[in-house]
């Protein structure tokens, strides 16, 4: 299947793992949400690890639990600012993530005294500031805004897990055992939640909700890491941004979800300030990666 296919089929998938969140959390908290997404996820790791000979053995077992607490950490935000937001706003605040790294770039010129950066990158890094304020105006006038930061402070996480994902990688380590590590953490983390939180009564659509859960979170992970592995790299990262159109669509169909005006331009500001410091960031070393 053409890398582009899987892109956007995750996307796809992603989306409708947020759509059927936003139904569990109306019976779930968010720390079972984590829970139960992540045993899936960790089943399918262990009975992948047996069949291929993988081992969950590593050299560096530190770097791995702060992987999995930053990634943990930012899908539990995620998760808790779906249930009181509009799906397409708590996607695209999560989008952030390029963004962040673009924040990061740009203070480590200011005050570090790193690589000089491109003004482009601090007219990115703006725009995205300017789309944050867009998208929470509407958000706070509703009595969102702790949602709203929930879903803020996700992105903020994220850009920090891709951060050490890169490092992991370069440590030699496998996607599969990152993965692995990352579903054991958010089961412990999930895990310690319920016993904080408490625990909801299952029902049969309870407990369907929380397989379709962890199955498509599973399967969209896979296709998205494929077409990473085999695709070009600013290509993927371009299409990776499907996902706010597939969540603003479902918002609509399934949950009637009515977003103003300003919350959409401010959501197209989020996106094109993502895109350009994804490429922005992609450009030294474009020509190793495309």
């Amino acid at each position: 299947m053409p890398a582009s296919v899987l892109m956007i089929a995750s996307t796809f998938l992603f989306a409708a793992m947020g759509a059927c969140v936003k139904l569990a959390s109306l019976q779930y908290s968010a720390g079972e949400i984590v829970f139960y997404r992540s045993a899936f996820s960790t089943a399918y790791m262990l009975g992948w690890m047996a069949l291929n000979k993988g081992t969950p053995r590593t050299a560096v077992p530190s770097a791995h639990v702060s992987r999995s607490l930053t990634g943990v950490g930012a899908l539990a935000l995620w998760f808790w600012s779906i249930g009181g937001l509009p799906i397409a706003t708590a996607t695209t605040l999560n989008y952030m993530s390029s963004v962040w790294l673009a924040v990061a770039a740009v203070g480590a010129s200011l005050f570090l005294r790193g690589p000089r950066v491109d003004a482009r990158m601090v007219l990115a890094v703006l725009l995205g500031f300017a789309g944050v304020l867009l998208v929470l105006q509407p958000t706070v006038a509703h009595n969102q805004w702790l949602h709203g930061l929930a879903a803020l402070a996700s992105g903020v996480l994220a850009a920090w897990a891709y951060v050490q994902v890169k490092g992991l990688g370069r440590l030699g380590e496998p996607e599969y055992r990152i993965v692995f590590y990352f579903s054991l953490g958010g089961l412990v983390v999930g895990a310690v939640m319920m016993a904080f939180g408490g625990q909801g009564t299952h029902t049969l659509q309870g407990v369907l909700l929380l397989l379709a859960i962890g199955l498509l979170a599973t399967v969209a992970q896979l296709m998205f890491t494929r077409a990473y592995a085999v695709g070009r790299m600013l290509r993927m990262a371009a299409l990776q941004y499907t996902g706010i159109l597939f969540s603003f669509v479902l918002g609509m169909a399934v949950f009637q979800d009515r977003l103003s005006m300003m919350a959409m331009l401010g959501m197209a500001c989020i996106v094109a300030a993502g895109l350009a410091a994804t490429f922005l960031n992609a450009k030294p070393a474009k020509d190793a990666s495309s």
